[in-house]
């Protein structure tokens, strides 16, 4: 095959994942041709376990270090425009908490060979070997109730090729064509709904395919750390909240998108139902609720606007002393 594939590799402070990452790359059957990783300032000590193992010296791996966290959004966007302008013909998207198998990219190879294909993506699983059916399937942008996206089934696991609208940066390889196109990753999102916006526009260039014999590990270490909280024995799944921080990003950034391509009549219904249950859950199951509800206000202002101040939420939070 005469497609250059070059992986993109983006990682914060998850040295160890990373390591696992990088040696799957490096043992697929099918090479890459090179393993651009982009570090979002890690202050984990990421860059001298990195040197200590020898992968700073291995000629595949192109390290690159940014000044300050990025995101994953910003950490994509380098690795993307850095890939485009060395000339690679396809990009493998991952985060630091994947593991593709080892014939992953073999078997995801043919797909850069159809007929009208611009991305091709892995079958992405957890731990436990479970499909993530949540991170493939098709845009349902605009319904009411704000689910954007209709998963992938258990009967399209039946298929060697699934044709898909929508696909996580869990190995997702885009063709150089689609950067031409539509450009690089939104950085400004920071982190969540980047992919679903960059799968959202490709969607309307060409196909992407999902072949099922190409199996990449998910390890979804950011999620991590929820609780569950009890009300006359109802469970309820909340977020602690020195970690709400990190919800702000996704509900802002979603509703840019919607507000770009939805009506207002469907943004507003969606606007407030949202609103009004997490209000609810707060009052039911949270502390600081004041705080929280004021949280998620901003969100919802800052994304009709268009304000992407990314340091804002950590700002919010630390209101309480």
């Amino acid at each position: 095959m005469s497609e250059t594939v070059a992986a993109v590799v983006v990682t914060y402070n998850r040295k160890q994942l990373l390591t696992e990452c990088l040696d799957a790359l490096l043992a697929q059957t099918r090479p890459v041709d090179k393993i651009i990783l982009i570090d979002n300032a890690s202050t984990d000590g990421t860059p001298e376990l990195l040197e200590e193992h020898g992968y700073l010296v291995n000629q595949l791996i192109n390290y690159v270090r940014l000044s300050e966290n990025t995101g994953g959004a910003g950490g994509f966007h380098e690795g993307v425009k850095r890939g485009y302008e060395a000339g690679y013909d396809w990009l493998w998207l991952m985060d630091d908490d994947a593991e593709p198998f080892s014939d992953a990219l073999e078997k995801m190879s043919p797909g850069f060979l159809m007929d009208g294909v611009v991305a091709v993506a892995n079958l992405p699983i957890d731990g436990d070997g479970i499909c993530q059916t949540h991170h493939r399937g098709w845009a349902d942008l605009c319904r009411k109730d704000g689910q954007v996206v209709r998963n992938i089934t258990e009967d399209d696991l039946e298929k060697n090729i699934v044709w898909i609208g929508q696909a996580s940066f869990v190995g997702l390889a885009i063709n150089k064509i689609i950067v031409e196109k539509i450009g690089y990753p939104k950085k400004e999102f920071f982190i969540h709904h980047d992919d679903f916006l960059y799968c959202y526009k490709i969607s309307s260039l060409g196909k992407i395919a999902m072949l099922n014999e190409s199996i990449i590990k998910h390890k979804e270490a950011a999620k991590q750390g929820n609780e569950s909280k009890y009300i006359m024995r109802r469970a309820s799944k909340r977020i602690p909240f020195d970690k709400l921080w990190l919800t702000y990003y996704g509900s802002r950034n979603l509703i840019w998108i919607r507000k770009k391509y939805c009506s207002k009549t469907v943004l507003l219904i969606y606007i407030s139902n949202w609103y009004l249950r997490k209000c609810s859950g707060i009052i039911l199951y949270d502390d600081h609720k004041l705080i929280r509800m004021k949280f998620y206000l901003n969100a919802v202002l800052d994304g009709w606007f268009g304000r992407f101040d990314n340091k804002k939420p950590r700002k919010i939070t630390s209101m309480v002393s």
